[in-house]
């Protein structure tokens, strides 16, 4: 049945192939990312169709159509993937966390699959197991830059709620000075958002780092901010 069900998101991804989105899609990224050329709306239709095939199905079960999806390196697979894990957060449990580190340690190869992966599944089970934040903490001194950036893009949705902010503080701090654009951008992305719920914290946070805070990432964070605040983080 597992091997029924990848058949046929791989049919269904082959028969909505596009050419020029292939082309078009490349632009957003740096690295080279292998693709049919499917839209998001899409690829999200089709996790959709294989959501309803295998909702009976065992967690383990699911988990291991996950790693052969993630195994190609295609990024529509990965994100049809990170639509089925996601899908079964309820039963998510501690032992959870190491696959859920493997599957970025070794397939995670651009910006769009970590994120639509750490902001859904990794940031449900931080939800859920609030202690594996010292894990996250754990991301930021890894030589792999996609732990680095998941460190931070794990705690977006916790963020919206006003969640964690300490720990966001920390994580910050511990990538403060990293030198991967993609990282830089992760832990503004982190505290722009931190910002909604919390933006008198957060832009004492940023005068007191705006000496040391590459530029990408002070950008990033004050992108929401009113104008005089803007004005006065982007100062010397």
């Amino acid at each position: 049945m597992k091997d029924e069900i990848i058949k046929e998101i791989r049919k269904q991804l082959l028969d909505k192939s596009d050419e020029k989105a292939k082309t078009s899609g490349q632009r957003f990224f740096k690295e080279e990312i292998n693709s049919y050329g499917v839209t998001a709306p899409k690829v999200n239709q089709i996790a959709k169709t294989a959501l309803k095939q295998i909702k009976a199905k065992p967690k383990e079960e699911v988990f291991e159509l996950c790693e052969q999806l993630w195994q190609t390196s295609y990024i529509e697979e990965s994100l049809v993937a990170c639509k089925l894990s996601y899908a079964y957060h309820k039963a998510f449990v501690p032992e959870d966390f190491e696959i859920f580190r493997r599957w970025i340690t070794s397939y995670v190869n651009n910006w769009a699959s970590c994120d639509t992966f750490c902001n859904h599944t990794m940031g449900k089970f931080i939800e859920r197991y609030p202690s594996y934040i010292d894990e996250l903490k754990g991301f930021t001194s890894s030589e792999n830059r996609w732990l680095r950036r998941a460190a931070a893009v794990s705690l977006i949705v916790p963020a919206r709620k006003g969640e964690f902010l300490s720990d966001i503080f920390e994580i910050s701090d511990n990538l403060l000075m990293d030198e991967d654009d993609l990282v830089q951008k992760g832990y503004g992305w982190l505290l722009k958002v931190a910002s909604k719920q919390h933006q008198k914290e957060v832009f004492e946070y940023i005068l007191t780092k705006k000496a040391s805070m590459p530029r990408t990432a002070l950008r990033y964070a004050i992108e929401k901010m009113p104008k005089e605040m803007k004005i006065q983080a982007m100062g010397k």
